[in-house]
């Protein structure tokens, strides 16, 4: 387990679990904006090796602030992320695009690439070296498991939405990297899709990868995050396994909005169902 002595950890896929004890309370990651004002206040977070880690709550409560500090693309002004005990703000960009992979909420491609061309762009880390070998197989395979194959030759700004999302989720699984930080990689899908890809990504944790996943269906978190965590007003309102998590009273305390949760009849996952 990568260990922050400033409460954030980020586990790649061979990191050890070393029973360090968690960073005391204020040391967690804080970022401020504008005029000081807080939208990511003293939040710690654990990414484990092998585990997809869910990241909910309302609009506005720093689920994506905390995604992009923990890809390293947002500076924290409290609290350090810490991969494999490194700061990751001391890691190069190229060597730490070897460690993990990013997709964020908004991907825009102008220019008329292919669906393969912005698929082989995640290789871009592993140019001259011998990973690099491997490059033909890996954007293949990420294409296969994406089910975008049959549009390798289309230019991705005619692709639908949904489209374009699971060709850029391929993008980020083509990467090869231990990590995978998602935000939102379900939004633009239909059923189908939606349920494809989250099983894709229960699949990489299970293969070792550490996931962290930023999600607004809480049923998705249910079914397939082994910890969640919930942020309300820039802080941690909770963090454990799902059904510790995601219970009706903490729902609608945070939310504000009354819910059910109730198991599933057939498989006895729970189930979060607004209640009207």
């Amino acid at each position: 387990m990568a260990r922050s002595s400033s409460g954030c950890w980020c586990a790649p896929a061979a990191a050890r679990e070393d029973g360090r004890d968690r960073p005391a309370p204020g040391t967690g990651l804080t970022v401020r904006v504008g005029e000081g004002r807080t939208i990511l206040d003293d939040a710690s977070i654990e990414i484990h090796a092998g585990e997809v880690h869910a990241l909910v709550g309302p609009n506005g409560a720093g689920k994506s602030t905390l995604f992009g500090v923990l890809a390293g693309d947002v500076n924290s002004h409290a609290g350090t992320v810490v991969l494999d005990e490194r700061p990751i703000d001391s890691i190069r960009p190229r060597l730490l695009a070897r460690e993990r992979a990013v997709l964020l909420q908004e991907n825009t491609v102008t220019f008329p690439f292919t669906a393969e061309q912005v698929v082989r762009m995640g290789r871009t880390p592993w140019a001259r070296t011998p990973a690099a070998d491997y490059d033909d197989v890996r954007v293949a395979s990420a294409m296969a498991q994406t089910e975008v194959t049959p549009l390798e030759a289309r230019a991705v700004p005619s692709l639908s939405g949904g489209e374009r999302a699971r060709v850029t989720l391929a993008r980020v699984i083509a990467q090869s990297t231990g990590i995978l930080l998602l935000d939102e990689p379900t939004a633009a899908l239909d059923l189908k899709h939606h349920e494809d890809v989250m099983r894709l990504i229960r699949g990489r944790a299970d293969a070792g990868v550490a996931v962290a996943i930023v999600l607004h269906d809480l049923n998705a978190a249910l079914a397939h995050a082994d910890r969640v965590t919930l942020l309300a007003d820039g802080r941690v309102a909770a963090t454990g396994t799902a059904a510790e998590v995601l219970t009706a009273a903490r729902i609608e305390q945070v939310y504000g909005q009354a819910v059910d949760v109730f198991p599933h009849p057939a498989t006895g996952v729970p189930l979060v169902v607004a209640r009207r």
